[in-house]
């Protein structure tokens, strides 16, 4: 999954960048709310991370233009402002979720599963297709016959948006960007060094290949 940070003090911008990417998320982080805007124009997001008090634009103009365009995206704000007016008119806007400062990052990492789960039309917190369950919340996956499997961030990042919408092709770009984010390099067959790993471990026919288009894990 790739989330976009909007995030203006360092400190703190830099401790959530490190603890998303440790979660396997592809992670881009901005300073300001034009850049904010400028992300969201370039490139595709799962999530959005909102900081409300940002320069050059508030992040309540991000979030109130993210919807004049009809963008479903799913934001999670987190901001300083703890007013209940201020809560209310941010999930008025537009807002999915409100996590105030200082939170406790499980708190935060509990909120993004969440509502990337709801984004894909899912309750609950196990995954089954054709016998190959995962757990989004810990990273467990389970092959057809029940046993644990361990897979590598990489291998996590390609096989759970395959998994979560089971007949959706997704592209080698598409999947990249799954991966990685803006400064990370990029290895031309890293898609298909992932692929390959994941169908020695669970199945070669877990995910197929749709010949110039991309992967997809077939319906039932």
């Amino acid at each position: 999954m790739r989330l976009l940070l909007v995030e203006d003090d360092k400190m703190i911008g830099e401790q959530l960048l490190d603890l998303l990417r440790a979660e396997g998320y592809a992670v881009d982080w901005v300073r300001d709310g034009e850049l904010a805007d400028t992300a969201l124009a370039a490139q595709s997001y799962d999530l959005l991370i909102l900081d409300l008090g940002l320069p050059k634009r508030d992040g309540m103009q991000v979030l109130r233009g993210l919807r004049a365009r009809k963008d479903p995206l799913p934001v999670l704000i987190t901001t300083a402002r703890d007013a209940l007016e201020q809560r209310i008119a941010g999930l008025d806007a537009g807002a999915d979720d409100y996590v105030l400062k200082p939170f406790e990052l499980d708190e935060l990492l509990a909120r993004v599963r969440a509502l990337l789960r709801r984004a894909q039309g899912r309750a609950e917190p196990v995954y089954e297709h054709k016998g190959v369950s995962i757990r989004p919340a810990t990273r467990e996956v389970w092959d057809a016959q029940g046993q644990a499997v361990q897979l590598s961030a990489k291998e996590w990042a390609v096989l759970e948006p395959l998994l979560a919408r089971p007949g959706l092709v997704l592209s080698r770009q598409q999947l990249e960007e799954k991966l990685y984010g803006w400064k990370d390099e990029i290895s031309s067959n890293a898609v298909e060094v992932y692929i390959h790993g994941l169908r020695k471990k669970l199945g070669a026919e877990l995910i197929q290949n749709v010949r110039g288009v991309g992967y997809r894990v077939p319906k039932e």
